[in-house]
């Protein structure tokens, strides 16, 4: 088995509107080798391109409310989240589902995700509101691939080396003795996207080996095994920047759950990239 070792790069908060390819350039410029894998987070990019919606705009309907309502407060704070495995903290949070916020994204879940995904507890179809400021929430790449591609190739132009590009959400994959699956829509080929709510029941219910989700890998074929276990490392040394939730965002900064500002972003140091290298090179 082939031995990995990363490091996580550290850069400023990436902003709606910022050049993520001049910041990924300058990041990895001196560190990456011929033959590195870049890992690079879905929701920095995601952000960064402005992919993002602010839910204070939305106009919640009553299967929303209802969602928010019962389903978050009652099915998941007293139910699934024990099912799941969740700590005592998580299940206090589900059982105070905010009202008015909670509405809303659940409304954007439904809209940009259906039904199955918006029943999940969070990041519903790859929608995500951590790290995001106010009531901000970033929406999954539609062309990831060609996003690491792009990465890819600017890598190899600007600063001649030939790398392998992976885009990777921290959303989880699931895995059973050889087979994968995710309630994440578009992950790469081999691993299976089914179920919403019922894949990540089924996931953690059973407590099965989990890992971050790759949804893009340019210049290179690896089984999917192999993705995933880089996908994991990169995830360890990254980290959570502001908060693996919202609500952990929230109480970092000692404000409310959307009064999470731009500016207190900017003061987190974040890794939105990380190389993931051959020990053996």
């Amino acid at each position: 088995m082939v031995k990995y070792r990363a490091l996580a790069v550290p850069a400023k908060y990436w902003m709606p509107g910022d050049n993520y390819l001049e910041a990924i350039i300058e990041g990895v410029n001196g560190k990456i080798t011929n033959g590195d894998f870049l890992v690079i987070s879905d929701k920095a990019i995601s952000t960064a391109r402005n992919n993002i919606v602010d839910e204070n705009l939305i106009v919640p309907s009553i299967s929303a409310k209802l969602i928010a309502k019962y389903w978050m407060r009652i099915v998941w704070g007293y139910f699934a989240g024990v099912l799941c495995h969740f700590q005592e903290k998580s299940l206090r949070y589900l059982r105070r589902y905010p009202s008015i916020a909670g509405n809303r994204h659940k409304q954007v879940a439904l809209e940009r995700a259906g039904v199955l995904q918006a029943l999940l507890f969070g990041s519903e179809g790859g929608i995500d509101g951590s790290n995001l400021a106010y009531a901000c929430v970033s929406l999954p790449l539609s062309n990831a691939y060609d996003l690491a591609e792009e990465v890819r190739k600017r890598i190899q132009v600007t600063l001649g080396k030939s790398v392998f590009v992976m885009i990777v959400d921290s959303d989880k994959t699931y895995r059973f003795r050889n087979f994968f699956f995710t309630p994440r829509p578009n992950p790469i080929q081999g691993i299976h996207s089914f179920g919403g709510f019922f894949s990540y029941i089924l996931g953690s219910m059973f407590k099965l080996t989990k890992y971050p989700t790759p949804i893009a890998l340019s210049g290179c074929k690896v089984c999917v095994n192999e993705a995933l276990r880089i996908a994991k490392l990169a995830d360890h040394v990254r980290g959570f920047g502001s908060g693996k939730t919202v609500w952990d965002m929230a109480e970092k900064f000692k404000v409310n759950l959307t009064d999470v500002s731009w500016e207190m972003l900017q003061t987190v140091k974040h890794k939105p990239i990380v190389i993931v290298r051959n020990s053996r090179r």
